[in-house]
Formats: C-alpha cells, structure tokens, sequence
C-alpha cells in the first residue's frame, strides 16, 4: 500500500436531490482516478458533523457506497477515514474489510480509530463509555481483525470481546493493509506502530514536527523501523486562486492549503513534506464542482512525486 495522495469525500449535500446524490458521488470519485489520486475514501459516520453541517444532513452508511465504489472505479484503494470502532463488532468489521476487497479485487483499505461522536453513539445506541474504554476496545479489536484478515482463526477472550477460531473467507489477498487514524501521540500512535501500515494524522501544521517526533518514538518502544510506517495528514484544501492565505486568520491556515495551485502546493512541501509527512489526504469543503478535483491533483501531484 503506498498513499500519497488521497482524496475524502466528507458529505453529500450536493443539491440535487436523493435520486441524483450517489451519481455525483461516482462522479467525483472518477474524477479523483483519472486526476492520479491513489486512493478515495469515505467518512464512516451516519450522522452529518457539527463542523460540516446539521446531524440531519445526508450521511451514507460507508461500507455500502465503498461496495458499490467499487464497481464504479478501477484503480482507487478505497477505504474510511476512519471506520468508528465502536459501530462494529470487530469479526464483522473483518468479515467487511475482506468482503471489499473481493468486491474491488485487491483495493480495500482498513482504516480505523477508537469512535469519538458521542451524538451518534446516544441517538443510535451505540455503547460509548470513557476515552480509555474506547482506546481499551481498539486496542482489542486489532487483536482480532489483524490475524482474520491474514487468514488466521483467532480464540481471543478480552474486556470487551470475545472469539472463537474466528474466520473471514474468502479474502482476495495474504493481508489487507491497515490505516489508523487519529493524533493523539500516546493513545493512537502507539496502536499505530503495533499494528498499522500507514497513520493518517490529524493536527495542525504547526503541530506536525512534534508529531513526527511523537510516531518515531512510539515505534522506538515497538521495536519498529519508523520508516516502515507511512504517514500522511488529513487535510483540508481551499481552492481559491483570489485567496491571499497571508490575509486570512490562523484559525484557517492552520489547517487548511488555501489558494491557487502555486500557492497549495507551496505551503503543502513546507508544512506538510518539509515537516516529514509523506503524504495528504484530502478533503474539498465546497459542493462538488467538476474540474476541482482535478485541479488540485495537477497542484498536489508534484509535490508527491507523482
């Protein structure tokens, strides 16, 4: 698995109505292959969030489109950012992961974290509980998950979960690769040098030297190579070619490539790249615009060698 250069799509309040919704998602996803993006992924939420919308707003349920994604691109890696561990039981969650994979030949990503829309959890009955109770059950579930989607059966007696030689069949490869996501540096980073292959970090830009500094230590105490775990940033893009990032507050460039093409791809190596992050993943705030996407592949394509 190698993402450099991923693109989410974080809503579907596109305007035109629910029979035209999920074609302006295939849209954007074919938009998103034939610009070079390596990778398309979805929120795993049911319920619009609070920096994005109203909880009313439309949500599709993630791994459904994902399937049906699938059967629409050709060359995507298509994944969550990230799966909410808590909404799934994790052989379910195995028995998904590897059912998409077969669906889309090999292209399934597992990206995962602890659940945190405490909302969701409330209005729909899912358990939520404390911080440490949901990192508690990730930590679990990854015992589980990582050996079914090797194709292991996994008796595993916990806390929170319970197996018994546990199986996902068929799967279409030796192993599906594992993305967490997340930026906490103790909890999520140290899940991530035990078990993942790529760690999507969400945090400004002023934060990331420290937080490449946090990863290398937290695979210190795994015993890992930290460049043996890919990392990249989630990341919002403003594209704007009126935009002076230089008069906007920090509150909006701390977190987001605002601009025209020049001017994302510059402060993408200098925040991003130069701070030793490998890649990005993207998100468009604004309603799907054809063109767009491609756009900001042709700025953000460079600066990731590809």
């Amino acid at each position: 698995m190698a993402i450099r250069l991923g693109f989410q799509i974080p809503n579907f309040s596109y305007g035109t109505g629910v029979e035209n919704m999920f074609s302006t998602v295939i849209d954007q996803a074919r938009e998103a292959e034939s610009a070079g993006y390596d990778s398309l992924f979805v929120m795993d939420h049911f319920y619009q969030l609070p920096m994005l919308g109203t909880p009313d707003q439309p949500m599709l349920e993630a791994y459904t489109a994902l399937g049906a994604l699938a059967t629409a691109t050709e060359r995507l890696q298509l994944g969550t950012l990230v799966t909410g561990n808590t909404y799934r039981n994790p052989t379910l969650l195995a028995k998904v992961i590897t059912t998409l994979d077969v669906v889309s030949a090999g292209r399934a990503i597992l990206g995962i974290g602890a659940g945190w829309y405490e909302l969701e959890h409330r209005q729909l009955g899912f358990e939520f509980g404390t911080f440490s109770d949901r990192f508690k059950r990730l930590d679990e579930a990854l015992q589980i998950i990582d050996p079914m989607i090797k194709g292991e059966r996994p008796t595993f007696s916990g806390e929170w979960y319970t197996t018994e030689s546990a199986m996902a069949e068929p799967r279409f490869r030796d192993r599906i690769p594992i993305l967490i996501g997340g930026g906490g540096e103790k909890k999520t980073f140290a899940l991530a040098a035990r078990y993942a292959d790529h760690l999507n970090i969400v945090a400004g830009f002023d934060e990331l030297p420290r937080k490449v500094d946090a990863i290398k230590a937290r695979c210190a105490e795994a015993g890992r190579d930290p460049s043996t775990l890919e990392t990249s940033l989630m990341l919002t893009v403003v594209f704007d070619e009126s935009a002076d990032p230089d008069q906007l507050p920090a509150s909006m460039t701390g977190r987001m490539a605002i601009g025209g093409p020049a001017q994302i791809a510059e402060q993408v190596q200098a925040k991003v790249i130069d701070a030793g992050v490998q890649g990005a993943i993207v998100n468009i705030p604004t309603s799907h615009i054809p063109g767009v996407i491609s756009k900001v592949a042709d700025a953000l394509g460079p600066v990731f060698g590809l």
